[in-house]
């Protein structure tokens, strides 16, 4: 399924950039489930931005060697940590009581195909991190056409403030990987499509269509 096949309310938000990167585009079908369940997209969006800041703060107590991933982490970290305080702040506007949710496969699948032993340890991560961006702003751009204004522009923004972040994440891999990482790319790409768009019973940030969406008959299989 390209962008291309998407309804031009959802295609015409994702930029050109990620959308190119990602490749496959994520089910309309989970944006439409997500927006029926805002204080779940809420608590585990707010959940992804505290993960996302936790896993820069990881890389650079991890690889303080590396100067510019550290400097980039530390302005990752800060940056993530108030869209978090701002999505905990919205949530409650709205009433929405702030509670746990668990975290859906998608993250945890690709880090287990990290590798074990460096320099290839750090290069992965980096990618996944790119890849978690990259998707996470494209569902900014897919959920927002769906939403109430205020929270509409609320991820409009967020999408408008992190749209770059996937590409610091791969100028970071190629510098850490001393070459081209085309190759481990393409790998994970394949398994970022997989997990992306496998059905799911659970509504989260990043989970697949609902579980009774038949992923064949919109085309999704086929390019995972």
């Amino acid at each position: 399924m390209s962008r291309s096949n998407l309804p031009g309310a959802f295609a015409s938000e994702v930029p050109e950039p990620i959308a190119s990167f990602l490749v496959v585009p994520s089910s309309q079908l989970w944006a439409q489930a997500a927006a029926t369940d805002l204080p779940t997209l809420l608590i585990d969006h707010g959940n992804c931005e505290l993960k996302a800041a936790s896993s820069a703060l990881a890389l650079m107590h991890r690889y303080p060697q590396h100067e510019a991933l550290v400097w980039r982490m530390s302005r990752l970290a800060r940056e993530e940590l108030r869209h978090y305080e701002q999505v905990r702040q919205i949530a409650k506007q709205m009433g929405v009581a702030w509670g746990t949710r668990s975290a859906s496969e998608y993250a945890s699948g690709l880090r287990t195909c990290v590798a074990a032993t460096e320099p290839q340890r750090l290069v992965d991560t980096l990618i996944v991190g790119a890849l978690i961006e990259a998707r996470s702003c494209e569902r900014f751009a897919l959920i927002a056409s769906l939403l109430p204004d205020r929270l509409a522009k609320f991820y409009r923004g967020l999408l408008a403030s992190e749209a770059r972040h996937f590409e610091h994440y791969l100028e970071l891999a190629e510098q850490a990987a001393n070459g081209p990482i085309a190759q481990r790319l393409t790998a994970l790409l394949h398994v970022e499509h997989q997990l992306i768009n496998a059905p799911s019973t659970t509504i989260r940030f990043h989970s697949g269509p609902p579980v009774s969406c038949d992923v064949d008959a919109i085309g999704l299989a086929s390019q995972a």
